[in-house]
C-alpha cells in the first residue's frame, strides 16, 4: 500500500477538494467521518492526519471533536479552519467568536521562516466567524491577517501545523504549494499513487476477491462503468460477461461506439439487448420525471437480471462506483438534504439482488477514472466523453419521451457537442479548468413556438442548450461560449434539425438551478 493521508471531515463543502489536491500529488488519500472508529481509520494506516473545516464552533454543545487517537499516533498533522480551531481547543488554546467575520478573499502576512508557507505574503480564501486567540502551548505564529492576529500556527517539533483559511480551494493562489510541503516536507511522503500502480494492485484485489466465479457487468456506456468493466476484464479474462442495454435513449451512434471501442480496444464483446421498443411502450404518455427514472430503472433491472440467467447467474456483478458516491453516503449531516432527484445510474442495482459486488473504482475520483482509463487502453473519445444522466436522453426531453422527439433530440445534441469539439472548447487535457466546458448538452421543451421559415409560418418544438464549468459539479457556473459559436449551433440546429425553430441558451448558475433540467 502507497503512503496515506487520512482526512478527517468536520463537515466542511470543501472537503472532497481537499481529497482531489492531495491525489493530484499522487498521494493517496481517504475521506473520514470525525467520528470513525479507530480501528477503521488505522486499516489506513496514514502518515499524515488532515483535519477538515466545518460549520460548527469547537464551544457549541455537541461540536465535533477530536479524538485522541490521531494526537497519540505522532503523525503530522494540518488543521484547516475548524480543524485549526479544534487542534488549539484539545491541546489548550483559546477559540473564540471573532467581532468581525471574515469571508472571501484576504491577504495573510507570514512571521518569520517555516516550512509549510510558500511565500511571505499570500492571498488565501477565508471562511470564518471564530479565531484562535491563545495558542496552545509548544505552538508559535506562522501568519497573520486583517482579522486574525493567529491566522497559522505551528509547533514544528511534533509536525503540528493549522490555518485559518482554505488551501485547497483555487481562490488561495498558493494553496498547492502549501500543500505540498505539508506532505512532501513536512510529512515526507512519498507520490506513488500513479495510474500504474493503481491499476496493477486492482488488478491483484480483483483476482483475490473473485477467485475462478463467473462476473457480470453492467455498461452503461458512461464513463465509470467501462472503466470499471475494462479493469475488471485486465483481471480475469474470459469469466467477465458485459451486458449493454440499449434503451433507445442514448446519445447519436452511442450503442455502436461504445460496441466498438470494447470489441477493438478490451477484446471484449459486449451482449446488447436491443429494448427500445418496450422502453419507448413504457414512456408512453409519461411526462412527470421521477416517473420516467423509476419506470426505465426497473426495466433495466428486468431486463438485466433476464440476461444473468441466459448466462447461468454468476456470482458477482461489477459496479462503477467513485469515491465521491462513497464519500456522500457517509459524510456528515450537511448531506441530509432534501430529495432534488432520485439518482439512477443505469447499471446502479438494489442491494436485494443476490450479487456480490466488485467496485474496482471504490476509491478514484473521475479524474483518476479517466487516467485508469487511458492506461487500459480505452479510445479517448470513451474515456473523456460527456457525463450522461443514468436514465439518458429520456430526462433531458422534456414532457413526452416518443421515438421522434428523442431522434430530433440525439441530432442537435450531436450538432451542439461537435461543435464545441471543433472550437477547443471540450478538450482532455484542460476539461475541468476554469475556463473551459466541464458539460454540455441539449434539452428538448415541451413547448412549440412561432417561427418563419422560407416565408412560411412554422410552429415547432424548442432547443435549450446547456454548457457549465465547474470543478467538482456541486456548483457550477453557465459557460462563455463565444457569441460566434452559439450563432453557428443555432444556425445548424435549425437548418439541419426537422420540427425545431428556436434555439435558447441557459444562463443559469447552480444554485439555483441543477445542471441537468430534470
Amino acid at each position: 500500500m502507497p503512503d496515506a493521508v487520512a482526512i478527517l471531515d468536520f463537515g466542511s463543502q470543501y472537503t472532497q477538494l481537499i481529497a482531489r489536491r492531495i491525489r493530484e500529488m499522487q498521494v493517496y488519500c481517504e475521506i473520514f467521518p470525525w467520528d470513525a472508529p479507530e480501528a477503521q481509520i488505522k486499516q489506513l494506516n496514514p502518515k499524515a492526519f488532515i483535519l477538515s473545516g466545518g460549520p460548527a464552533s469547537v464551544y457549541e454543545e455537541n461540536a465535533p471533536v477530536l479524538q485522541d487517537f490521531v494526537i497519540q499516533s505522532g503523525s503530522p498533522i494540518l488543521g484547516i479552519c475548524y480543524g485549526m480551531h479544534i487542534l488549539a481547543h484539545h491541546l489548550g488554546g483559546q477559540v473564540t467568536s471573532s467581532d468581525a467575520r471574515e469571508y472571501g478573499l484576504a491577504e495573510v502576512e507570514t512571521i518569520g521562516d517555516d516550512a509549510l508557507f510558500p511565500a511571505s505574503s499570500m492571498t488565501v480564501w477565508m471562511s470564518h466567524g471564530d479565531r484562535t486567540e491563545k495558542l496552545p502551548k509548544g505552538f508559535v505564529s506562522l501568519a497573520t491577517s486583517g482579522n486574525s492576529p493567529i491566522c497559522a500556527m505551528a509547533d514544528a517539533a511534533r509536525r503540528y501545523y493549522a490555518v485559518q483559511f482554505h488551501p485547497e480551494v483555487r481562490h488561495t493562489k498558493l494553496g498547492k504549494q502549501l500543500l505540498e510541503n505539508f506532505i512532501f516536507k513536512i510529512s515526507g511522503l512519498k507520490a506513488e499513487w500513479t495510474a500504474e500502480n493503481i491499476i496493477e494492485q486492482a488488478v491483484e484485489v480483483i483476482r483475490k476477491q473473485v477467485g475462478d466465479h463467473r462476473v457480470i457487468s453492467a455498461v452503461s456506456g458512461g464513463v465509470d462503468s467501462s472503466v470499471a468493466t475494462a479493469l475488471v476484464h485486465r483481471a480475469i479474462g474470459g469469466q467477465l460477461s458485459a451486458v449493454f442495454v440499449d434503451t433507445g435513449m442514448l446519445r447519436k451512434n452511442e450503442v455502436q461506439q461504445v460496441e466498438t471501442a470494447f470489441a477493438k480496444h478490451i477484446g471484449l464483446k459486449l451482449v446488447t439487448v436491443h429494448a427500445s421498443d418496450d422502453y419507448f411502450t413504457a414512456l408512453h404518455g409519461v411526462t412527470e420525471p421521477e416517473q420516467k427514472r423509476k419506470i426505465i430503472g426497473g426495466m433495466f433491472i428486468h431486463f438485466f437480471e433476464e440476461e444473468a440467467q441466459r448466462m447461468g447467474n454468476p456470482e458477482f456483478l461489477v459496479q462503477g462506483t467513485i469515491y465521491p458516491d462513497v464519500v456522500e453516503s457517509s459524510a456528515p449531516d450537511r448531506n441530509k438534504a432534501a430529495r432534488i432527484k432520485t439518482h439512477h445510474n443505469v447499471g446502479g442495482l438494489p442491494e436485494k439482488m443476490r450479487f456480490k459486488l466488485v467496485e474496482p473504482l471504490r476509491y478514484l475520483f473521475k479524474d483518476e477514472v479517466r487516467q485508469i482509463g487511458e492506461g487500459l487502453g480505452l479510445p479517448s473519445e470513451l474515456v473523456w466523453r460527456q457525463p450522461f444522466p443514468g436514465p439518458g436522453l429520456a430526462v433531458r426531453c422534456l414532457g413526452e419521451v416518443t421515438p421522434k422527439r428523442i431522434d430530433t433530440l440525439q441530432n442537435a445534441d450531436d450538432i451542439f457537442i461537435s461543435e464545441l469539439i471543433a472550437e477547443g472548447l471540450i478538450n482532455k487535457k484542460t476539461t475541468g479548468e476554469a475556463t473551459l466546458i466541464s458539460q454540455a448538452f441539449a434539452v428538448l421543451l415541451p413547448v412549440k413556438t412561432v417561427g418563419v421559415m422560407g416565408d412560411q409560418r412554422t410552429y415547432q418544438e424548442v432547443i435549450a442548450l446547456r454548457a457549465v464549468t465547474t470543478e467538482d459539479f456541486m456548483t457550477a457556473d453557465w459557460a462563455l461560449i463565444p457569441p460566434q459559436v452559439l450563432s453557428r449551433v443555432a444556425n445548424r440546429i435549425v437548418n439541419e434539425v426537422k420540427g425545431v425553430n428556436r434555439v435558447v441558451y441557459d444562463i443559469t448558475s447552480k444554485p439555483p438551478a441543477t445542471i441537468e433540467w430534470e
